[in-house]
């Protein structure tokens, strides 16, 4: 048993040392079991090598795209109720209380502060002395005066006197500057609210984009649809091509825009999204989809990029809603399943299947590739045309030669009957 165990170890020694001869770096396989092995592709690492397309708009719209190395942040300051708006809920609100509660605090230390110049704090009861605010006789009371001051409350019980003329100012002071920071803050918080991206929640697209034919070409198309009863006023759509180029010049543009025509010059991309509607691009030879085939759109880098934008029928805001389509999300040769029925006296769209597709005959050649077949299949009906006029016109030469010959043969026996009489 030794034996047979030392032989069997200088068997693999062997075999390992004529391997690392054969080929000095090894690549380690994964552990699969047979059967696994047996049924994988042998594309297999062609896929698991291939780069994952990383999205410049997400599902949900958010583009993603962060911004780094920004040394202008003053800009941010210049335009700070935009700045206010974009900040998250949690950062909103805490500045909204923040800056409440900053200046009552600041306007309280400067009531404590009047009230103990003046000495109001050591005639604390003491009747025969006209404090500059009555019933002030603390730092608390000071901070609940200005707060009931820049409220606007007025409970009644402290109150200024006329016989504090800097105390006058600061309350023509507080009131103006309490005024400004509600206007700010209060219209912040309102816009924040009423924001019309909300509203695009209720616009969705569909998960995937179909290449079929349509009206006997071939088309992209995608589905959008909105679930609110109230609509989008002037509601249009664009689209657009995501997609790394380099010039004839050898320069390299990463992400490159291009325009998708989905009926621009014919008007049918300005919408009346009452129910579910599918956009439909043609693909024709001022297409980015024009040499594309079904083989080659998996190995194409590229997303399509959806706009919807339109006003808000309740607020008159326009509002954005935007989602994208990678390469894996275009599926060939699909049609979107029918979501629009008609009902007693209504019609009814049925949501469940608004994402919902299903296969059909599509040819797996371009459009490019399509269109030359086509045009080649016209070709032998132009040769047999233009070969039969040009036998029909070599027939009419030879009829006219041959009555040409004719007319010089009577002329010439014509000839001979006037000499015969002659002589």
């Amino acid at each position: 048993m030794a034996k047979l165990t030392e032989s069997m170890t200088s068997v693999f020694e062997e075999d390992s040392m004529e391997q690392d001869v054969e080929s000095p770096v090894t690549i380690q396989q994964p552990k699969l079991p047979k059967q696994a092995r047996d049924d994988l592709p042998k594309h297999i690492s062609k896929v698991c090598t291939k780069r994952k397309i990383q999205r410049y708009v997400r599902k949900d719209g958010k583009c993603n795209v962060h911004h780094g190395n920004v040394r202008e942040t003053y800009r941010y300051l210049s335009d700070i109720f935009t700045t206010l708006v974009d900040l998250k809920w949690r950062f909103n609100l805490l500045i909204f209380v923040m800056v409440y509660t900053v200046t009552w605090l600041f306007f309280g230390m400067i009531w404590w502060l009047i009230a103990y110049i003046r000495g109001d704090m050591e005639h604390i009861g003491d009747n025969t002395w006209t404090p500059c605010v009555s019933n002030l006789n603390g730092f608390v009371s000071a901070f609940l005066f200005s707060i009931e001051t820049e409220t606007t409350i007025g409970y009644g019980y402290r109150v200024i006197t006329d016989k504090c003329p800097e105390g006058i100012i600061l309350l023509l002071v507080q009131s103006v500057l309490g005024s400004i920071v509600n206007a700010f803050m209060v219209g912040c918080m309102f816009v924040k609210i009423s924001q019309p991206k909300k509203r695009a929640e209720t616009l969705v697209f569909s998960t995937n984009a179909v290449i079929s034919m349509r009206d006997g070409k071939l088309c992209l198309m995608f589905r959008v649809g909105d679930l609110r009863n109230s609509h989008i006023v002037e509601a249009s759509i664009r689209a657009k091509l995501i997609k790394s180029k380099q010039t004839k010049e050898g320069e390299f543009i990463p992400l490159n825009q291009t325009d998708i025509n989905v009926g621009y010059y014919t008007g049918d991309d300005r919408l009346f999204l009452v129910s579910p509607l599918i956009i439909s691009h043609e693909i024709n030879q001022q297409s980015p989809f024009w040499e594309i085939s079904k083989d080659q759109l998996p190995k194409e880098e590229l997303e399509i990029v959806v706009i919807l934008e339109g006003m808000v029928e309740a607020t008159g805001m326009t509002c954005q809603a935007r989602s994208s389509y990678v390469t894996s999300e275009i599926l060939w040769g699909h049609r979107f399943t029918p979501v629009l029925t008609l009902e007693d006296g209504f019609y009814e769209v049925d949501y469940n299947s608004f994402h919902e597709t299903y296969e059909t005959n599509t040819p797996s050649y371009s459009a490019k590739e399509l269109a030359e077949m086509a045009s080649r299949a016209e070709l032998p009906l132009t040769w047999s045309v233009s070969s039969k006029l040009n036998q029909h016109t070599d027939l009419e030469t030879e009829e006219r030669g041959k009555n040409h010959e004719d007319q010089t043969e009577r002329n010439g026996d014509v000839a001979n009957l006037e000499n015969e009489s002659k002589v």
